[in-house]
């Protein structure tokens, strides 16, 4: 258990970071936590992790289905799918990450404060959730071929055997912290006014794709009366699915 659990908490200690440093200082661990996994030298494990992550994401997807549906859900669920959740398209960002800090002191002048917490949970987010995924393909190599086609069944049983319960609770702990950071930060005219004004220099010194992360994230907000509502939301019914995974539920991702 405590193997499982020391992902979440580092993320945890993660979000309490920047008060008494650089701006960008929690980016810098970041870059490092995703760096040291284990899929970037290891095939196996980085074809796996993306099978587990594609899963990973349908199911999310059909659970939460009519959810995500409503009109003005839809830009936050494909934010979640497509950006908190991590996933292939998540190397490009880590590599603009790492050239976000060789020129920190140009974009902490460039990027609004609240901005870059922000942007700090979400990534953190997305690299926790990788963590947590590559944990579920490493099992996988260890208990079934490669080429075995991943199943309901295959998913829950290796769920169990992880004992990852702890670990996702927290996971979804930080999101509805995320959730209510959006609603504080993240809805000021002030703030997006600010932001919008960073476009230009953004694109000149080549950030375009942290900006981008940041702008989908207020895109995402727009159509809806509260991020941290739509959250709650999310997460009550995925700590029914993880309830049902760790209590023997034969069938636990059927809403």
């Amino acid at each position: 258990m405590v193997l499982r659990y020391y992902a979440a908490y580092d993320f945890m200690v993660l979000f309490s970071l920047s008060s008494n440093m650089s701006k960008l200082a929690a980016f810098d661990q970041l870059l490092l936590q995703y760096q040291s996994l284990n899929y970037h030298q290891n095939p196996a494990i980085a074809q796996r992790l993306h099978e587990v992550q594609a899963w990973m994401k349908e199911r999310i997807a059909q659970t939460h289905e009519e959810f995500f549906a409503r009109p003005e859900n839809q830009l936050m669920a494909q934010y979640f799918l497509n950006r908190l959740y991590g996933g292939p398209d998540f190397d490009a960002m880590a590599q603009q990450i790492e050239r976000l800090l060789k020129y920190a002191h140009k974009a902490e002048s460039l990027l609004p404060e609240n901005a870059i917490k922000t942007g700090t949970k979400s990534v953190s987010l997305a690299v926790l959730a990788t963590q947590l995924d590559e944990q579920v393909a490493m099992q996988l190599l260890e208990d079934y071929p490669l080429e075995t086609a991943l199943t309901d069944d295959i998913m829950r049983q290796t769920l169990v055997k992880l004992d990852q319960g702890e670990a996702r609770y927290e996971q979804l702990h930080l999101l509805d912290e995320l959730g209510q950071t959006l609603d504080k930060y993240m809805r000021s005219t002030m703030m997006f006014a600010a932001f919008k004004m960073c476009k230009g220099i953004a694109h000149k010194y080549q950030f375009d794709q942290m900006y981008e992360f940041i702008q989908e994230g207020f895109a995402a907000m727009k159509p809806m009366k509260s991020a941290a509502v739509f959250i709650k939301s999310f997460t009550e019914k995925e700590r029914e699915i993880i309830d049902k995974v760790h209590a023997g539920h034969p069938d636990p991702f059927r809403a």
